[in-house]
């Protein structure tokens, strides 16, 4: 007899939240159980995830701005926290788990009072802030590293190495040959800065491109993603540059981008990271350095220190540093299969695997054979005077 349960998915509103909780759901889905998902407005606006699944829009409140800051984002947690309380009571979840990002805290906070499992899941080698508040309460805390600063040691026993799930198209690069590279052949080249972009790759790529040796820029092949206000910058740029260029705000059908791809320039956001492993695809890193706890930094190290990837701070990146770093990875023979060989090493492809799992042993309530069945109706969001959504 098959065992369905009830899954609460709770994640930030960026692609470094949604995409590792993406793939949980599927393969929770895949499994016969049934998931809802808890974000915020831009998470629920991310395209090409969670089409056709049950998408709930909480306030979320941001404990920032000083006390009236602190005021208003208490009143949308405690609004959000409520609304989650009465969407349990019709989805009756097994578990709820929360892959970061304020959304996640009210969420939690619901199935806590509730006295539901809980589970987190940290994507970076940082403990993120809303994890490090609940780390203590929840059930189970999985980690994308070994190692993850500001955990406690003495959650240890509580702590499960999963990896970083990605989706179901990236994991099928993992059985893929790195695609055919020879000293004449197109020299393709993959820019991406994260979900919103990155100015300071639409300023030094191009220009460094333009420092490299004619025999190599005649071969390359771009696709970058740009801010909208850059886009038509470096357009003219790699035109002027007489190097193909495809240049896009969003990229929908990353895999693809990826499975072509010779080398990644990016930033060193957790999924990004756990998809070069998964595919095995070598790259050069600029952490971004605003990140919170300067967690980018802290997420490269793994993938650098076994010869994956190349990594540059920002202060340091240059035109010259780049087409150097550049130079040197694609012009030595087989350093870039070199690269993509050890960056496949790192990957742990098992991860939306081992987290389902997870979930599944600390979940409780097994509904057999049970459609789902929502006895209160629950708005997707909610608009409170004062509540920031």
């Amino acid at each position: 007899m098959s065992v369905s349960r009830h899954f609460v998915l709770a994640a930030g509103g960026t692609g470094g939240h949604m995409i590792p909780a993406y793939a949980v759901a599927e393969e929770l889905m895949a499994r016969g159980h049934h998931v809802a998902l808890v974000t915020d407005d831009r998470g629920a606006k991310i395209p090409g995830i969670f089409d056709g699944m049950a998408v709930h829009i909480l306030p979320a409140g941001r404990m920032d701005g000083g006390p009236r800051g602190w005021l208003r984002g208490l009143r949308g947690i405690m609004a959000g926290r409520d609304m989650a309380r009465r969407m349990y009571d019709g989805f009756r979840p097994s578990v709820v788990v929360g892959f970061g990002g304020y959304p996640a805290l009210p969420a939690l906070l619901a199935a806590l009072k509730e006295d539901i499992p809980t589970a987190i899941h940290e994507q970076n080698a940082v403990l993120g802030r809303v994890n490090r508040l609940l780390a203590g309460r929840v059930n189970a805390i999985a980690t994308a590293y070994p190692e993850v600063s500001r955990l406690k040691d003495k959650y240890a026993d509580k702590v499960h190495l999963v990896g970083n799930p990605v989706r179901a198209q990236v994991l099928n690069l993992r059985e893929e040959e790195f695609p055919v590279l020879t000293d004449e052949s197109v020299f393709r080249l993959l820019v991406t800065g994260g979900s919103q972009g990155a100015t300071i790759l639409s300023s030094v790529v191009p220009e460094g491109l333009s420092l490299l040796p004619l025999s190599l820029r005649r071969r390359l092949q771009v696709t970058q993603q740009c801010r909208a206000e850059d886009i038509e910058r470096v357009r003219a740029a790699y035109a002027e540059l007489e190097i193909p260029a495809d240049l896009a705000t969003y990229i929908s059908d990353m895999p693809q981008k990826l499975s072509w791809a010779h080398l990644v320039i990016a930033r060193a956001g957790a999924s990004t990271l756990a998809e070069l492993t998964v595919a095995g695809r070598p790259a050069i890193l600029i952490p971004l350095p605003s990140a919170m706890d300067d967690h980018q930094t802290a997420n490269v190290r793994e993938l650098v220190n076994c010869g994956g990837a190349r990594s540059i701070r920002q202060s340091n990146f240059t035109p010259v540093e780049l087409a150097k770093q550049l130079q040197k990875m694609a012009m030595e023979p087989g350093a870039l299969q070199n690269a993509a060989r050890r960056a496949w090493s790192c990957g742990r492809p098992n991860a939306a695997r081992d987290m389902a799992d997870l979930l599944e042993s600390i979940g409780t309530a097994p509904l057999m054979n049970d459609p789902v069945t929502v006895s209160t109706p629950v708005p997707t969001s909610l608009n409170l005077k004062g509540v920031p959504a």
